[in-house]
């Protein structure tokens, strides 16, 4: 009898956690997620702006035209080129200089999401002839579309939502 509530009561304890972690996780998902989209598509377009300068508008045509494998291995260069920066701030943070530290963290993942996004804009058409690509950007966009639907229709998204247009409202009213 005790061994069967004892049996009763960890499976709960169980889906309960599980619940819970699940609830967590798709929280910081849908955050990460809600950060790449908003951080794409702007960062994508002042990179788009910064691409369109006389001396680099060549470089976007060239990039357009590579077949889909170099067009794939496009996207090592700007994880190369970040990593330095990105061991030389974990180093500035183990030496002290924590808002240095943070500092280049932050514009790395800026410019890195940046990067990224311009060169996915400009490569897609292409990456989408690979079938194995096609179908797992396929596959990746109705998991992102499931996790940021859920995240956009909890009550803590609405409330955000409510309070970000009322200051949106107080600061119209207040402007002269």
């Amino acid at each position: 009898m005790l061994l069967t509530a004892l049996s009763r009561g960890l499976r709960w304890l169980l889906r309960w956690l599980r619940h819970l972690l699940g609830s967590v996780g798709i929280w910081v998902i849908g955050l990460v997620l809600l950060f790449e989209e908003w951080g794409w598509e702007y960062l994508a377009r002042a990179l788009a702006w910064i691409g369109q300068l006389p001396g680099l508008r060549w470089i976007e045509g060239r990039i357009r035209t590579l077949p889909p494998y170099a067009a794939l291995g496009l996207f090592v260069v700007p994880i190369l080129t970040l990593l330095p920066l990105k061991l030389l701030a974990l180093y500035w943070l183990g030496e002290g200089h924590t808002l240095l530290g943070i500092s280049v963290i932050i514009a790395a993942k800026l410019g890195g999401t940046a990067i990224t996004a311009r060169l996915f804009m400009l490569t897609q058409p292409t990456l989408m002839r690979l079938a194995w690509f096609a179908r797992w950007f396929g596959r990746w966009m109705i998991f992102k579309d499931k996790v940021l639907t859920r995240v956009k229709g909890s009550r803590a998204w609405q409330q955000w939502a409510r309070f970000k247009a009322r200051v949106k409202r107080l600061f119209r009213s207040l402007r002269p």
